[in-house]
């Protein structure tokens, strides 16, 4: 069960009107519009991470699909949490993220999923250019958004180097080890 605790703050006596919480909210940091178009670019493509992600996952086929399988949900997992990390950080900089589909649709930079049924050495190729891609997007906004909120860059380098690890771990799929003579 969920309560909502509800405080009503003051003014001190004789300065004027009731402040709200909405202004007591605003109040504090404020990020600028780069900044918040930066985070926008991020969160599109991390949405378009999990959709992509479950189209996949839904539709791998072949050799090693469980493992695959269920590697893909943990992929899946992370990039939803990642968003809802993301969106919630616009909104704590009064941002409004916006994560409707035609959104998404016109301006995620990854590539579309393929349709149909999709074997797992090319799933595996597909999911870790994906992760690259939205990795590549993060360290392509990631000076300027150090540059007025560390707070906020460090949330993207902790992302980063999970979705970097994802694609190093599922890429490992198809490396051939090579010999050393």
């Amino acid at each position: 069960m969920t309560t909502t605790l509800e405080r009503h703050v003051t003014a001190p006596a004789g300065s004027g009107a009731k402040t709200s919480r909405r202004q007591n909210a605003e109040k504090g940091f404020n990020a600028s519009k780069e900044l918040l178009a930066s985070l926008q670019r991020v969160l599109v493509d991390l949405i378009e991470l999990h959709v992509q992600g479950k189209q996949a996952h839904w539709n791998v086929v072949g050799t090693n699909f469980r493992d695959l399988h269920l590697q893909l949900d943990e992929i899946i997992d992370a990039a939803r949490e990642f968003s809802d990390d993301v969106a919630e950080r616009m909104r704590a900089l009064h941002g409004i993220p916006d994560g409707r589909s035609d959104t998404i649709a016109a301006t995620t930079t990854l590539p579309e999923y393929p349709h149909g049924e999709i074997d797992t050495a090319e799933t595996v190729d597909l999911i870790t250019i994906r992760l690259e891609n939205t990795a590549a997007t993060m360290r392509e906004v990631h000076d300027g958004v150090d540059a007025e909120d560390p707070t906020t860059a460090d949330l993207l380098h902790a992302i980063i180097q999970s979705l970097e690890q994802y694609a190093w771990m599922v890429s490992a799929e198809n490396r051939v080890t090579s010999s050393a003579n």
